[in-house]
């Protein structure tokens, strides 16, 4: 089976694949193997002198990296440049910081001494979207590789030329062969690939769709997973906040990747008395967002990664709307481009609530009091994080065990950040990615005991 890749803002191809047969599969899961025995021996000082390359080689290719991200995914271009910078820095932060994180643990017991040792697992195997082609990939990579691990990529077949630019990436740093190897496959080889003994765990960013099928795989199997998943965000503004800059971070918490992000605020829950304002100032802030070819600097809102995603989103609105929704601005959709939009008096019930919506898609939703707004936001089956806007920042934090999610931002929209440990509760998913956290997801933590 061949792969096109497809511009989303013309139509162009970017590039086509040929699919790797289930013998070059196979063969590609030994070298894995067979690397480990040898990446597991390395010491820690080379792996981390490899990472810093790798991330130096992000840095010196930055345009080259970012138009690839944008010609096929869509986003603007300079987002693009912001994710790739995101990935070196990654992959600085895990050079510098996982010997500490690797580090034994002496615990007093009665023995003569005991501890904990973290040994590497073995090849652990990444299923990736499309929507930060390169930052998914990274937080998963710099953390696995830099523990002794090796890694296979199963990346979104819209986003192959990334791809093979991010396995290009490590080769460039000085990393062994077979120990990051990217995949061409369908997805129907799935099974095949979790089930190899080479494999010892996987982890995936995506949909609760498939989120659960390789949970279930993975289960089968006795493999670890960790799944990331979607997302339902909460943005909550109180009475007392500042309105003009909780309307700029809700901008960016919204739009940002043209709001094709897991994290992004989804349902802006505010308080009666601040919300004509609210919904007022963001409206004319969303107004002011230019759409257009991606590849332009100034533009801020690009397409949708493909048209059934559009063609989604737009039923969404159309279904919310009939339920009783309001139409505030945009609401149109052509081919992958769909206008930002924003609905007003948003409730539980409709599309917009109660679904994960993936574009540029704001709903506005009433909220009679703080204690009103978490009951809203926790009216999800998602639980990745929330936003609170507010002056009190005490009372707010006082308050940060209304929420499920594995996030609680106070002023500022829910992001991932390598030092910080990254995940969902719910349909969100499990496990954790990122700080110390993230390493600890694909390590034999071994007890060791001296009599």
């Amino acid at each position: 089976m061949d792969f096109k890749s497809i511009n989303p803002y013309n139509g162009a191809v970017v590039g086509q694949y040929q699919a790797q047969s289930e013998s070059e599969v196979n063969l590609m899961l030994q070298k894995a193997a067979d690397a480990f025995s040898s990446w597991r021996k390395v010491p820690i000082e080379s792996r981390a002198a490899m990472m810093v390359k790798a991330g130096t080689v992000l840095r010196d290719n930055v345009e080259e990296y970012a138009q690839m991200i944008t010609l096929e995914m869509g986003k603007p271009i300079s987002e693009s440049r912001a994710e790739v910078n995101k990935c070196a820095w990654v992959c600085d932060y895990y050079a510098e910081n996982a010997s500490a994180f690797l580090k034994d643990e002496v615990i007093a017991t009665d023995a003569q001494k005991s501890m904990v040792k973290h040994d590497p697992i073995g090849c652990v195997l990444a299923i990736m979207p499309w929507n930060f082609p390169f930052w998914q990939v990274f937080r998963f990579a710099a953390p696995t590789l830099m523990a002794g691990n090796t890694g296979m990529l199963k990346h979104a077949s819209n986003v192959f030329g990334c791809a093979k630019q991010i396995e290009s990436v490590f080769l460039k740093a000085g990393f062994p062969e077979g120990v990051f190897q990217n995949l061409i496959v369908h997805h129907d080889l799935t099974e095949t690939i979790v089930s190899h003994p080479a494999i010892k765990a996987v982890t995936l960013t995506g949909s609760e769709r498939a989120g659960t099928a390789v949970g279930e795989i993975a289960g089968r199997h006795l493999k670890k997973s960790l799944l990331e998943l979607g997302g339902n965000n909460a943005f909550i503004v109180w009475e007392d906040a500042d309105i003009d800059q909780a309307v700029k971070t809700a901008l960016a918490a919204r739009m940002l990747n043209c709001g094709q992000s897991c994290i992004a605020a989804k349902r802006f829950i505010l308080l009666e008395g601040i919300y004509e304002e609210f919904v007022s100032k963001f409206t004319a802030g969303v107004k002011e967002l230019k759409s257009g070819d991606p590849m332009a600097e100034d533009t801020k809102v690009g397409t949708l990664a493909r048209k059934d995603l559009a063609e989604e989103l737009q039923s969404q609105v159309q279904k919310s709307i009939a339920a009783g929704a309001k139409l505030l601005l945009g609401g149109k959709q052509e081919n992958c481009y769909h206008e930002p939009t924003i609905l007003g008096e948003v409730k539980p019930g409709m599309p917009a609530f109660d679904e994960e919506t993936f574009g540029p898609l704001a709903a506005m939703i009433r909220a009679k009091d703080e204690q009103d707004a978490f009951r809203l936001s926790e009216l999800s089956n998602y639980g990745l994080g929330v936003t609170v806007c507010t002056t009190n920042i005490e009372k707010a934090l006082s308050m940060s065990g209304e929420v499920s999610d594995g996030a609680y931002f106070i002023n500022e929209l829910v992001k991932s950040d390598p030092r910080l440990p990254f995940g969902g509760t719910k349909n969100s998913g499990y496990g954790r990615e990122l700080s110390k956290d993230g390493m600890m997801e694909f390590i034999n933590r071994k007890t060791i005991y001296i009599k």
